[in-house]
């Protein structure tokens, strides 16, 4: 079984690293740097969020400059804060269990769970020494992911991409224990760890027939989310209340909005939806990481994005927003690669 997981992960190219998927575009990074005339282009794309979002920035502060309508209840937990004082704050705040909690500083939906009472937070607390974030849950069933810029000359922006996330679970047969059919997809035995350890003894028992367990509710492809590429199902209207609060968004300019919504038909009319997350540079066109694409079309949109990317951020400059120092930049993504190392083994994902 472990050999024809592997042989899947070679197969899919969505499974493989980061490193093995970008490095063909290095000279496509070097072009698009050359045209914004900084190496660190990223920089410039987003001016009022550290780095432009690429590397170290605060979750906490990217939801502060959201207005509050769309975004859900959150609370900055700093690691010297004590547990009477985050009571206080989530009775202050009136946040109920469950609760969704994340690192403040933290990428790919690593670290990120959700907790049903307070013995979980305090362990939660106790067992992890970074400021995390605690949230509102939002009991909207769906999630998009909406990709959008808006270059800093014009007022309207545009949505480039938008992407379905199915939260990975499993169906019951009658017939195999949960781990069985667990580990006979592909897509979630590469999640076993964090499985096994959230379902524990249930892994062993037969799951009934057509009874449907929800193993991850994360919409993360790190998480084992499969994403389905709707970009044809953008609406003029979603577009134009994209437009509306991302402009209110001061100095955000590229990159992808996480949304929860019930209803399809009310997401089109740019209705009843909540940001649960805005990324910066870092984002990437997720669209591309529907199964029916190809390598190829995923490096098309990923040059496309980068060349956007560095368009917003020679204006930006042009505009007196200065380039990132080259050294203080590279330190910068060397520590986010460490956050990234630490949060995967929290996660239990390899």
């Amino acid at each position: 079984m472990k050999l024809k997981h592997q042989l899947h992960k070679i197969v899919h190219w969505e499974y493989w690293s980061t490193f093995s998927i970008y490095l063909p575009l290095f000279p496509v990074w070097l072009y698009c740097a050359w045209k914004a005339r900084t190496l660190l282009f990223f920089h410039g794309a987003n001016p009022s969020i550290k780095y432009g979002g690429m590397a170290m920035e605060s979750k906490k502060e990217i939801y502060d400059l959201i207005p509050k309508d769309w975004i859900p209840k959150t609370i900055l937990v700093s690691s010297e804060i004590s547990f009477q004082e985050i009571i206080s704050e989530l009775q202050s705040k009136k946040i109920e269990f469950p609760i969704i909690v994340k690192p403040n500083i933290g990428l790919k939906g690593l670290g990120v769970t959700q907790l049903e009472d307070l013995n979980e937070l305090n362990n939660y607390q106790k067992n992890n020494n970074y400021d995390f974030l605690i949230q509102e849950k939002i009991n909207y069933q769906n999630e998009v992911g909406i990709f959008y810029h808006r270059f800093p000359n014009e007022s309207k922006g545009k949505i480039t991409g938008m992407v379905k996330k199915e939260f990975l679970s499993v169906k019951g047969n009658g017939k195999n224990t949960l781990r069985e059919l667990v580990m006979g997809n592909p897509r979630s035995a590469f999640q076993i760890k964090a499985i096994e350890q959230k379902m524990g003894s249930e892994m062993q028992k037969i799951l009934p027939e057509n009874e449907e367990i929800m193993l991850i509710p994360f919409g993360s492809h790190t998480r084992g989310a499969k994403f389905i590429d709707i970009s044809t199902e953008v609406t003029e209207k979603l577009e134009k209340k994209i437009n509306e609060i991302c402009t209110k968004v001061n100095g955000f300019y590229f990159g992808r909005l996480d949304v929860m919504y019930e209803n399809p038909f009310f997401l089109q009319e740019g209705e009843n939806f909540k940001i649960i997350e805005i990324n910066g540079a870092k984002s990437e066109p997720t669209h591309m990481y529907d199964p029916k694409h190809s390598l190829f079309f995923a490096w098309k949109e990923i040059t496309r994005h980068w060349k956007i990317m560095a368009e917003i951020s020679r204006k930006n400059h042009e505009t007196g927003f200065p380039h990132l120092d080259v050294i203080e930049g590279l330190m910068a993504l060397k520590n986010n690669l460490k956050i990234e190392k630490k949060l995967r083994k929290v996660s239990l994902i390899d």
